[in-house]
């Protein structure tokens, strides 16, 4: 097709969308609906992956935690033999930490009581703050920082000393005015602690990280002691290392630590800081799975509404396409007129829904506090997609068109 006839064709599908502009919009509307669903909740998606990502990172994500498992005992030709209770104790994780030789932190740890309450002078949290027991090098393999004050020594550690640490939704909370809580005492679930430091804030990251409170593990043990009570040793590298390698070696240790026979099962588990985030970035895909659909579908809606406009657009302007055929016009280039108006009303659509998806999906991204996401793969998706519903609605209208009978459609009333 010739350059003056194809431009010809474009300015004659611009004049026809603009005098049927109501029923253009609409079809427009559905279709920017349709991509803005699509192009909007993958962006959001985008955004939450990039949030975990970053916030995971900062919880170590080069690390791996050996915990507990519940005991399973299988019966018949299959059975497997479990010696030990799955409970970790203390003087297990602590055996543990002195016979461990990698070059690597290892941290003891134990969840001394979620729902304990934080007191100074008049004022008090509410019954929501995590308190955990912990040791000198948890703040290395958990990805916290100190921004104010001082971490645990190893011989206040030793020596059951009465500190705590608060997150710095805490220090907010109990210290409103600005005072700075290094140096005071405050109450936490009923017993008293000098605070020796404050964490980083840690925004808004997995598992509510500002709204805790660390004490020595030593003094956690003495006070909130309970029966059975479960430990966890997370080892982080110093250097960069296989990780694997170092979880095998960190297994093999653990093993001897519990006098496990080499035909025993490991009662344990070790978790590395990553198969969460795998975990949640998998099931991650099941929504994506279902935003596309959702957007296929109502790209479908679009689609035959299109289409439907199309041939009403055809049927209108029959006694046109009579005259223009009468002066001349091939039937090829009747059919690209009407084939571009329509893909021309697939394109306007799919820019102002991928425009509206960017913006609803990084709305997302600010309440995360992440960063400006634009999924680029889904954008020109997105404009592939509203054209090849362009040339679907708006091919067999244009076929209609280019074989209307020129004598028939000068009749046309």
């Amino acid at each position: 097709m010739k350059a003056g006839v194809f431009w010809e064709n474009l300015r004659i599908s611009f004049k026809a969308i603009k005098s049927n502009r109501v029923r253009a919009i609409l079809t427009i509307c559905i279709i920017a609906f349709g991509i803005m669903a699509l192009v909007g909740i993958l962006t959001a998606i985008d955004a939450i992956k990039s949030s975990l990502t970053t916030q995971f990172t900062m919880m170590g994500a080069n690390s791996f935690t050996i915990r507990s498992r519940n005991m399973s005992v299988q019966t018949g030709e299959s059975r497997k033999r479990v010696r030990n209770y799955s409970r970790i104790t203390y003087h297990e994780a602590m055996q543990f930490k002195e016979i461990f030789t990698e070059p690597a932190w290892v941290s003891v740890s134990f969840n001394a009581t979620q729902l304990s309450t934080v007191k100074y002078e008049t004022e008090e949290t509410n019954p929501n703050v995590s308190l955990t027991g912990v040791d000198e090098n948890y703040l290395a393999v958990s990805g916290f920082e100190i921004e104010n004050g001082r971490n645990f020594s190893p011989d206040e550690i030793r020596m059951n000393r009465r500190l705590v640490i608060l997150g710095s939704d805490i220090a907010s909370d109990l210290f409103p005015s600005g005072t700075d809580p290094v140096g005071k005492d405050v109450t936490v679930a009923g017993l008293k602690l000098q605070v020796a430091g404050v964490l980083k804030s840690k925004g808004s990251s997995v598992g509510s990280g500002d709204r805790i409170c660390l004490m020595p593990v030593t003094t956690a043990r003495q006070y909130f002691s309970r029966p059975n009570m479960n430990f966890s040793i997370t080892i982080m590298p110093m250097n960069p290392v296989n990780l694997d390698a170092m979880a095998g070696e960190a297994e093999s240790v653990f093993r001897t630590v519990r006098n496990l026979d080499p035909r025993d099962e490991s009662d344990f588990r070790i978790v590395k800081s990553d198969s969460i985030l795998n975990m949640l970035l998998k099931n991650i895909r099941y929504v994506t799975l279902a935003a596309t659909l959702i957007g296929i579908v109502t790209l479908f809606g679009a689609a035959v509404g299109l289409m439907n406009i199309m041939l009403v657009s055809v049927t209108e302007r029959t006694r046109e396409i009579g005259i223009r055929k009468a002066v001349g016009a091939k039937p090829r280039t009747i059919k690209y007129q009407f084939l571009y108006e329509s893909i021309i009303i697939g394109q306007l659509g799919g820019i102002f829904g991928i425009i509206l998806g960017v913006i609803i999906g990084n709305a997302v991204s600010t309440m995360l506090r992440s960063s400006f996401v634009v999924p680029w793969f889904w954008v020109f998706t997105g404009i592939v997609v509203c054209f090849l519903v362009g040339v679907v609605s708006g091919y067999a209208p244009a076929v209609k068109a280019a074989n209307v009978d020129p004598i028939e459609a000068l009749r046309y009333e």
